[in-house]
Order: C-alpha cells, then sequence, then structure tokens
C-alpha cells in the first residue's frame, strides 16, 4: 500500500487578497471592545451583498427594497436569527451569545462563493475563529466545509486534530479530542441523550476520543463514550460503548474485530507522543 502525503500547493493569483482580508478579521476578533455581532454582519454583507457593505443600516429600513432582500440583509446579523440550542434549557446563554455571532459566520461562510469548496481559504478561517469558541484549541486545528456544533463552548481540542466535512459535533454534555485525532465525513459524535421515555428528559455525558483516533465515514459515537488512544470506529459503526486503545471497531452496536499490529504489548497502555516524551509526560491525552 502507497504512502500518500498530502501535496503542498502554490499560492493562488488572488493570495495577497486573501491573506489581508483574513488578516484584517484577525485583528478586528482580536480587539478587546471587538462587537462580534457587527464583525460577523460586516464580513457576511461585504461577501454576500458588497452594495449594501457600507450602508446596512440604512438598507434594512429601506421601504423600497424587496422584503426578501431586506429579511436576507437583517439575517447576516446574528441577532436577528436563532440557533437551535438556544432553545435548550441546559444552554449557558450568556456563553452562546458570546460564541453565536462566530457560528453563525462559521456556517454562513459555507454557504457563499467564497466558501464552498474553498478549502484553504475555509480552514484558515476556521482556525482564526475556533479559539474563540471552543473551551480549548490546540495547534494546527483543520476543519473542513459545513462542520457544525452544539454549544461550541464546551468543545476542548488538542493538536493537529482534523475534522472532515459535515461532521456533527454535539458538544452539549462536553467533547475532548485529543492530539492528532481524524474524523472523517459525516461522522456524528453525541454528548447527550434522551430518555426512551420522556424525550424531555435530557442526559448529558462527556464523550472522550484520545490521541491518535480515528473516527471513520459516517461513523457514529454515543454521548460518554470513551474512545482509546490509537483507537478507530469504522465505517458506519455505532460506538454505543466504551473502545480499548488500538483496537479496531465496527458494526452496530460496534464491536471489536482486531488490534492493530502497531499496538504496544499491552494493549491497554498508550505509547507517549514525542511531545509527550519531551515534556515527560504519558498516558491519554
Amino acid at each position: 500500500m502507497a504512502l500518500l502525503p498530502l501535496k503542498k500547493l502554490s499560492p493562488t493569483p488572488g493570495a495577497q487578497v486573501i491573506d489581508a482580508w483574513l488578516e484584517q478579521l484577525a485583528h478586528e476578533l482580536g480587539r478587546e471592545d471587538a462587537d462580534r455581532n457587527v464583525i460577523c454582519r460586516k464580513t457576511l454583507c461585504e461577501i454576500e451583498y458588497p452594495a449594501y457593505a457600507a450602508n446596512w443600516d440604512t438598507a434594512v429600513s429601506d421601504e423600497s427594497l424587496p422584503l426578501g432582500t431586506r429579511a436576507s440583509l437583517m439575517a447576516l446579523d446574528p441577532r436577528n436569527v436563532t440557533l437551535e440550542p438556544e432553545y435548550y434549557a441546559d444552554c449557558d446563554q450568556p456563553r452562546f451569545q458570546g460564541v453565536k455571532p462566530l457560528l453563525w459566520l462559521w456556517y454562513s461562510f459555507d454557504r457563499t462563493t467564497l466558501g464552498g469548496q474553498n478549502v484553504d481559504v475555509g480552514v484558515r478561517l476556521r482556525r482564526i475563529l475556533a479559539p474563540y469558541i471552543f473551551k480549548r484549541c490546540g495547534e494546527n486545528f483543520k476543519a473542513f466545509q459545513h462542520v457544525e456544533f452544539s454549544f461550541g463552548y464546551n468543545m476542548d481540542v488538542g493538536d493537529d486534530v482534523v475534522i472532515h466535512r459535515h461532521v456533527l459535533l454535539d458538544d452539549r454534555g462536553g467533547i475532548v479530542l485529543g492530539n492528532k485525532v481524524s474524523i472523517s465525513d459525516y461522522a456524528n459524535i453525541y454528548s447527550h441523550t434522551h430518555s426512551i421515555v420522556d424525550q424531555r428528559d435530557v442526559t448529558n455525558a462527556l464523550t472522550r476520543i484520545d490521541e491518535g483516533v480515528r473516527i471513520t465515514y459516517h461513523a457514529t459515537v454515543l454521548a460518554g463514550v470513551h474512545v482509546g488512544c490509537d483507537a478507530m470506529v469504522g465505517a458506519m459503526a455505532v460506538a454505543t460503548k466504551d473502545v480499548r486503545p488500538h483496537h479496531v471497531n465496527v458494526g452496530i452496536p460496534a464491536k471489536s474485530v482486531r488490534v492493530k499490529p502497531n499496538a504496544p504489548t499491552d494493549h491497554n497502555e498508550c505509547l507517549p507522543t514525542a511531545r509527550q516524551r519531551s515534556t515527560g509526560g504519558g498516558g491519554r491525552a
């Protein structure tokens, strides 16, 4: 089997414009007096309705414009939209209102011409937003388009984490992603569950995905599951119980079918990474 590392591409012809735009956004978000709602609205308006970017306030009140245009312009401001988590009784509203503008910018950008399938720009934009949304965001975070969260603020993300397209990260009860975790397209990670008797009876449970884990295509990890280091949850699998380190679990419900050939003698142990060795640490991420 061939090793196929990712290619390093040359800058696009418009790279300088993109660089300047992202630097401007990062600068605005880093200001102590940053108004995230205004930053979100301004950013989206420049992309989708540039003719109204300088006079948004006037345009939304302009009765000569079609109602649909005015409604669309209003929706660029996150204060004029509602997101599903706002209806949840356990949503910490002050915390959520702090991240809501950034989530709205994240989601909306993916549906613009500038966003869409634009990998480089999208990854860099999300890398700017993530530290302001998550509880913790490590180095080299990489998320592709159409990744969604519940609250966002209950995400604890390590270094070199990669999240592929159309992934749902339900962090309602908290999600911890260790270093070098990879989550493939259309996977779902949950951290809350409902009673089979009364849907209003909700249990939140921290879900842990340890270092080096791969959650593969269309797989699901249910609330409270702990996936041990270097383990794998196979395509279409549903992990209803903990996955042991270095094990490959497949099926519904997911069960272990093999141990990775690179596993240490004691399969329940996790080999320390180079970073952990240099700092004297070890064990799980």
